[in-house]
């Protein structure tokens, strides 16, 4: 698995990578790499915005209620408490 490569195994990829490219193209093969990566992010992402975009479209758009005022308890005036005692 590739997650599973140990420092041996990067060390032997290197060297046949290194046998088969030379020294001197190692800089360009790492920059065109460093670069189709980017790439394919960037692609990736606008991919899944635009799925993400026609989502919203598709869905409802739905208000949110407004939630009722609840009415606070009458407090009892100072008349009536006067008149009970």
């Amino acid at each position: 698995m590739i997650g599973r490569l140990g420092t041996t195994e990067l060390l032997i990829i290197l060297g046949v990578v290194l046998v088969i490219f030379g020294p001197s193209k190692l800089p360009e093969l790492g920059k065109s790499l460093g670069k189709g990566i980017r790439e394919f992010r960037g692609a990736a992402k606008d991919i899944k915005d635009s799925i993400n975009i026609e989502d919203d479209e598709e869905k409802p758009r739905v208000q949110a209620k407004p939630e009722p005022v609840k009415e606070k308890p009458e407090e009892s005036s100072s008349d009536e408490k006067d008149s009970t005692s």
